[in-house]
């Protein structure tokens, strides 16, 4: 006669190994959506893309642990091994540099946005922004704040800006610079100068908010198209892909657009061509 519960273990044997070659396949997916994304972003990004991490992270579980400063000297972290998964720049320059020194994933470069100059004044000064870059030489303002033109693109757009308005020579003494944007509109915001030619998107904040900007005119200055890259030393590679399919997305590329940048041109999320 046979031991019915012998039989019962041994039909459920095979079960139990399909379960857990279930569990062994799907472990690595949930691993995957666990991990940090370790960011380096430019600093126009500050309010933009905490939303856009907030955003992703709910849909996903995968958190965003993202470094803020100037695209040239994060660019010169990364060419010496610094440990990031994504590089957000301000200047498709930058990327491109480390695409060409085979320090990032085929492919993976992509303008995911198109970023704006702003003359940015506090709002109780008795000056009017809309009357365009001249407003610069009135004696009332002292200093007017830029990002170092020498690793910043929103500094070298601004110089740019100020070249074409044949401002630039009479203007140079006034200009005081900051380490990347950021700095440059706290100076403004702190006092220590009196005007910004800065990134449109901090314009968003609830300190600069209240301020008072003119859009200079795009013309004027090179544009400031704005890349993402994923590292090839990246540890993260699946979860780093994931966010940049995410960017493509109609709500982040929404978000973008609040936060006053523009879509790139031709297809939304479209990758560039090296």
């Amino acid at each position: 006669m046979h031991d019915l519960r012998a039989l019962d273990a041994s039909a459920k044997l095979p079960m139990l190994h399909i379960f857990l070659c279930f569990v062994a396949s799907v472990f690595p997916l949930f691993s995957v959506h666990a991990q940090t994304i370790r960011v380096a972003a430019a600093a126009d990004l500050q309010y933009a893309l905490p939303e856009l991490a907030a955003q992703y992270e709910k849909q996903s579980g995968a958190k965003l642990a993202i470094s803020y400063g100037s695209s040239g000297n994060f660019f010169a972290q990364i060419q010496n091994g610094a440990p990031f998964d994504l590089f957000f720049s301000a200047d498709v320059s930058y990327p491109n540099k480390l695409a060409l020194a085979h320090q990032v994933e085929p492919d993976s470069l992509q303008i995911y946005a198109v970023g704006h100059l702003v003359l940015w004044l506090p709002p109780d000064s008795p000056l009017d922004p809309s009357a365009g870059l001249k407003i610069l030489l009135d004696p009332r303002i002292q200093k007017i704040a830029i990002a170092n033109p020498e690793h910043a693109p929103y500094g070298r757009a601004a110089v740019a800006a100020l070249r074409d308005a044949g401002l630039y020579d009479q203007l140079q003494p006034k200009l005081v610079l900051g380490e990347h944007i950021s700095q440059a509109a706290q100076f403004v915001q702190s006092g220590s100068a009196q005007a910004g030619l800065l990134a449109q998107s901090l314009t968003f904040s609830l300190a600069m908010k209240s301020g008072k900007y003119w859009q200079v005119p795009v013309e004027r200055y090179p544009a400031i198209e704005q890349a993402v890259v994923l590292i090839s030393a990246s540890p993260n590679k699946p979860a780093a892909q994931s966010f940049l399919a995410f960017l493509k997305t109609p709500p982040a590329r929404s978000t973008l657009e609040r936060y006053g940048f523009s879509l790139p041109p031709g297809a939304p999320g479209e990758k560039h061509k090296l």
